[in-house]
């Protein structure tokens, strides 16, 4: 007697009320886990990372490296994953903005100074789980998670693995801007974000779609 052959469940569709549930979730996650980087000194990875490294280095403001760095990759992500994604990912990267400001504010946790590793371990922790959750509601934060998500699904490269790729090279350009031991806690959170996305988000593991 032969064992059955398992048939694939067709994806589970989310509703629109599952994403914007789904997105105002990983807000407050991801807006807390960059609170906490902060709080703790960290240099950031990804686009914000890179832009924040270019506005160290010469005179134009940060918000003009950020736009400008991310419209490639949101071009990308037009051809590749559709107006939905991308609407829903500046939505995302919106709010996060917001919240994150607001975290920081006198009626909410205020300045705080905490140790850069422990920034490093609990930030990129909540980061990576927000990350994850963007993903799974047809989101992102722009910039290498679209470029990752992108190799993904062409060629089967986990996200995950191509993020820290990146923002490790990000992380270490910070050299010039910081001590070693901020790198160090940034590299540590760095690797720590991308492994949560690299063993949760693979191929065939979650099968609901926006």
């Amino acid at each position: 007697m032969t064992a059955a052959i398992p048939v694939p469940r067709p994806a589970t569709k989310h509703s629109v009320g599952d994403d914007i549930l789904g997105i105002l979730c990983g807000t407050v996650v991801v807006s807390l886990g960059l609170f906490l980087l902060r709080a703790g000194g960290d240099v950031s990875g990804g686009t914000a990372g890179l832009a924040l490294l270019l506005s160290y280095a010469t005179p134009v403001p940060f918000g003009v490296f950020f736009f400008a760095i991310n419209v490639p990759f949101f071009l990308l992500a037009i051809r590749s994953k559709g107006w939905g994604f991308v609407l829903r990912s500046v939505l995302a990267i919106a709010l996060v903005s917001a919240a994150s400001t607001f975290h920081g504010s006198a009626d909410a946790l205020g300045a705080l100074a905490l140790d850069p590793f422990y920034a490093a371990v609990a930030g990129s922790t909540l980061a990576g789980v927000g990350v994850l959750i963007f993903f799974r509601h047809g989101a992102s934060m722009g910039g290498f998670n679209i470029l990752g998500l992108v190799l993904q699904e062409r060629f089967h490269l986990r996200a995950g693995y191509v993020m820290m790729t990146l923002d490790t090279i990000v992380v270490l350009s910070a050299f010039a801007v910081a001590s070693w031991p901020v790198v160090l806690a940034s590299g540590l959170g760095a690797v720590i974000m991308n492994l949560i996305i690299a063993f949760n988000h693979r191929p065939g593991r979650y099968v609901a779609s926006s």
